[in-house]
């Protein structure tokens, strides 16, 4: 089977919901490639490694959580490391499609809510706001767990260490708040609301300790590995949707 660039295109731009959100960059086709698209690659990341990988498996099309463009880098010249991302995309025709909080925030597919899943919360329910859109899930674990019960179920999870601010008073856990990837500041929302703990992917050297002063307990479970599970769902729905070649391309990436 197969598709059209502008199709797939358009069905993601609105299964994602991108008009909901103001991004740090561009969600959407970023790079376009060939008109048919008969097999997708799917990674975390636009990275060298990545787009090797395309290339040498003949993908039509690359679709990734983290794409080439961020309003933070500015304006760019196609040089360098990142001409060797960019240039094998546009010499093979692989179109290149990204999407950033899109894809954290959707309720089925998301970064946040495929965790969620997997640590079998229950009762969800959108979280964390970033001008105006929820960036996560929040929600309930059946039963009460110590700090360290779900630090040991997240390890096996994303098979990354996980770095814990444990809270004031050592509290057990239910009321669970996800928000992927680098949003380590965002533990304040949970906190606000009560929430027992925090997921996410990084924590900084003074979110730990407020964290912990706050008497709400962080985990950080890596940027790369709380964002891998978004993408392989995004995959599975695509393929089922259209019935076209999909495949998952892995990251070492520890961090």
């Amino acid at each position: 089977m197969a598709i059209e660039s502008r199709e797939l295109k358009k069905y993601l731009d609105q299964f994602l919901n991108c008009r909901e959100f103001s991004d740090y960059g561009p969600n959407g086709h970023q790079i376009e490639g060939k008109s048919e698209i008969k097999k997708i690659a799917f990674a975390v990341s636009a990275t060298r490694k990545s787009v090797t990988s395309a290339v040498e498996k003949k993908a039509d099309a690359l679709i990734v959580h983290h794409g080439l463009f961020w309003n933070f880098h500015g304006p760019k010249t196609i040089t360098g490391p990142f001409a060797q991302r960019v240039i094998p995309l546009i010499q093979n025709s692989i179109n290149l499609y990204g999407y950033h909080l899109p894809l954290d925030a959707h309720p089925m597919v998301g970064n946040a809510a495929s965790l969620a899943y997997l640590l079998k919360l229950e009762e969800l329910t959108p979280f964390g706001d970033y001008k105006g859109s929820p960036t996560g899930v929040k929600g309930l674990l059946n039963a009460e767990q110590t700090i360290d019960q779900v630090a040991q179920s997240l390890e096996k999870i994303l098979n990354h260490k996980v770095l814990i601010s444990r809270s004031w008073e050592n509290k057990s856990i239910k009321k669970i708040g996800i928000i992927t990837g680098g949003a380590n500041s965002e533990w304040a929302q949970a906190a606000r609301l009560g929430l027992d703990a925090y997921i996410t992917g990084e924590m900084s050297e003074h979110d730990w300790n407020e964290a912990s002063e706050s008497n709400i307990t962080m985990f950080a479970g890596g940027h790369h590995a709380t964002e891998q599970f978004g993408i392989q769902n995004l995959m599975a729905h695509i393929k089922d949707q259209f019935q076209v070649e999909c495949f998952y391309i892995d990251s070492d990436n520890p961090a």
